[in-house]
């Protein structure tokens, strides 16, 4: 008997949906790679900033002058773009990996209840229709056994050696066995009849409800996953302005660099050009910036004791040298 399916329509009916909840099982794979990616990639960013910081010492003096200053706020802003980076690793394993798994398991649960109320009702039809056989089996062969006994007296009432009792016995039992089998095909044709309005409500309103149900099940899935597709961008999107101010600060670090004013620091610590208010006196001055032109300032000139606290000396082993005030001219006019 066909069930209104051959074996090419149920596979297919039962290998669509699967293909979605494997097409989520695959997704929710994908983001957890991308989150350990993610994740990786924050780590090795702190490791790099740890690695390159300053941590006291030459190195603290070092963070006077702004260019040095300037690389360890890229450190700092490095450091925030790396904590941003976890949390779009924090947000995609909460949003998408936990949601979807606690969703998948919900809905193969959910499926499978279908599924078994499917499964119920087609093992009730079957039942049914093995009863239904049974039944037809039976009225078969008291059917053939009334027309065998109707045949049988017919027989000896022609017999003209047959007494007439044996003509009563042959008619009641013929009689007798007609009887039976008219019971047996009223009892077939009400099975039947119920039969067929079993296997009408299977097929017309307990197998629509079913795939309904799971038509209903299958778009939630889809539109879930769709909702974290976009879920996947738009946690993306939601830390691209503090990676923007983070991208600007290290950008802002740079810009601030006063290169000229950085090159004099280098030159009041190594001894050889003028310093700010904070450094009393300076032996040559540049005279508004203009490259050549020099005037002697007058001021206390470094003795080698001073000296020798310069930590930088560019010329190779300093020579203690004794310089006298009186010597220096006020001015180019004076010589």
């Amino acid at each position: 008997m066909s069930w209104g399916f051959d074996k090419k329509q149920q596979k297919h009916k039962n290998t669509e949906p699967l293909s979605g909840l494997d097409l989520m099982e695959r997704y929710i794979k994908f983001v957890k790679e991308r989150t350990e990616i993610e994740q990786n990639y924050a780590k090795q960013l702190r490791n790099l900033t740890k690695k390159y910081s300053k941590r006291g010492g030459k190195e603290e003096q070092e963070c006077k002058f702004s260019n040095h200053a300037s690389f360890q706020e890229i450190l700092n802003e490095l450091g925030d773009y790396a904590g941003q980076r976890e949390l779009v690793a924090e947000n995609m394993t909460a949003n998408i990996c936990d949601k979807l798994t606690k969703y998948l398991q919900d809905l193969k649960l959910e499926r499978k209840t279908v599924s078994e109320g499917g499964r119920d009702a087609q093992q009730n039809l079957e039942s049914s229709f093995k009863h239904l056989e049974n039944i037809k089996k039976r009225f078969a062969k008291e059917w053939a056994e009334a027309d065998k006994a109707t045949q049988q007296a017919e027989k000896t009432e022609s017999d003209t050696n047959a007494t007439k009792f044996d003509v009563e016995k042959a008619k009641n039992h013929a009689l007798a066995r007609t009887r039976a089998a008219e019971e047996f095909r009223n009892n077939y044709a009400a099975e039947l009849q119920k039969f067929n309005k079993e296997q009408k409500y299977f097929y017309y309103t307990e197998i629509p409800q079913i795939y309904n149900k799971l038509q209903v099940m299958d778009e939630r899935r889809i539109q879930q996953l769709a909702e974290c597709y976009c879920l996947f961008s738009h946690i993306e999107k939601d830390v691209l302005p503090i990676i923007s101010k983070c991208l600007e600060g290290i950008a802002a670090a740079g810009t601030k660099i006063d290169h000229k004013k950085a090159s004099l620091q280098v030159g009041c610590v190594v001894g050889f050009g003028c310093c700010d208010e904070d450094v009393s006196g300076c032996a040559v001055a540049v005279t508004e910036g203009r490259l050549g032109e020099t005037q002697l300032v007058p001021g206390r000139v470094q003795s080698p004791a001073d000296s020798e606290q310069l930590s930088i000396w560019p010329f190779g082993e300093r020579q203690s040298l004794a310089c006298e005030l009186s010597q220096v001219p006020t001015n180019r006019g004076s010589s």
